[in-house]
């Protein structure tokens, strides 16, 4: 479904992704897990077209998106919902929500896409008349989810999507992931954290220092004696 190939990504002459090759298959969960700073959200960036790469290739549903642009992007189905759950304060939860729509092919099926967002986070329908700035953290973090599924997504990218937030919302918001792919989604979820990146993922990824140096299925990353020392403190 979506294929990275050889990615190099600069800022001016400092490489922040570098000989990047990672895939996603269609229903598949996958998690990408490393330190702060390393280049994640810069990937995420950059397969959504807000970055432009050095070097690479791009391939979503056999699609080169090396001309396309942003908006086409997310024409396709490939989604990306930032960290910080950036929502517009004085409108309504549903008014944010529609903004996600904005698609022509997502407007014509707003109200469907609209019906599954309030059967996946009930407690958006209860303020869906509220203003966004009346939201709790976990609510708005489940509200920029839910714009992001407006979009009719076939592959939704969260980066950092538990950021902040206290354990059990955080524990509530990520039980969400299973139900989310149930609709026919496919994730790739991007996460500081191993324990919340790999709980519900098929396949990890350990990006550090802008480059893939582990990948696997979960039980076989989670095994990996560098992982348990650096990331899961187990000697």
């Amino acid at each position: 479904m979506l294929e990275i190939k050889d990615l190099f990504v600069s800022y001016g002459d400092m490489n922040i992704i570098k000989n990047v090759s990672i895939h996603v298959d269609k229903d598949e969960v996958v998690g990408i897990f490393g330190p702060n700073g390393h280049g994640k959200t810069t990937l995420l960036k950059t397969i959504s077209g807000l970055i432009k790469p050095k070097k690479g290739k791009i391939i979503f549903e056999n699609k080169d998106l090396e001309k396309v642009q942003p908006h086409e992007i997310v024409e396709l189905g490939l989604i990306h919902v930032p960290q910080g759950a950036k929502l517009w304060p004085e409108l309504t939860v549903e008014e944010n929500l529609m903004l996600g729509a904005y698609p022509p092919s997502s407007w014509k099926k707003r109200y469907e896409n609209l019906e599954v967002v309030y059967n996946l986070f009930p407690a958006l329908k209860e303020r869906k008349g509220k203003k966004s700035l009346t939201l709790s953290g976990g609510e708005r973090q489940m509200a920029a989810l839910g714009r992001g599924l407006m979009s009719s997504a076939k592959l939704l990218m969260l980066d950092e999507p538990t950021l902040g937030l206290a354990p059990l919302i955080r524990r509530a918001l990520l039980e969400k992931i299973p139900e989310i792919r149930d609709t026919g989604v496919t994730l790739l979820l991007v996460e500081q954290n191993i324990v919340f990146a790999s709980e519900f993922s098929d396949r990890l990824y350990l990006l550090e220092n802008g480059e893939i140096s582990l990948q696997g299925l979960k039980d076989e990353v989670l095994s990996n004696d560098h992982v348990r020392k650096a990331y899961l403190g187990i000697a």
